[in-house]
């Protein structure tokens, strides 16, 4: 497997829209390969399979933490259970 990234899938905007600026609340946190060939571009799916089109890119890789889980701590409660065990094996 080549690099990792984690990506924040984002809560929808129901009924009214987000005002410019503010941040939508983070809905799940998932972690996704790279693109082939692009090590800066997140690729097309999750590791638990979702797509990653609409989803925030946050420029956190687990590489660069390794003394760390693979997603920011302050986001533990959010984590995708089924990328999290994607990353553990």
């Amino acid at each position: 497997m080549g690099e990792i990234v984690v990506v924040y899938e984002l809560d929808k905007a129901v009924a009214t829209r987000v005002p410019r600026g503010e941040d939508r609340p983070v809905r799940r946190v998932h972690a996704a390969p790279t693109a082939p060939g692009a090590p800066t571009a997140t690729g097309p799916r999750t590791l638990c399979g979702k797509d990653t089109f609409a989803m925030a890119t946050t420029g956190w890789k687990p590489s660069e933490h390794p003394e760390t889980q693979w997603y920011p701590e302050e986001y533990a409660s959010a984590v995708c259970p089924d990328c999290d065990a994607m990353m553990e094996t």
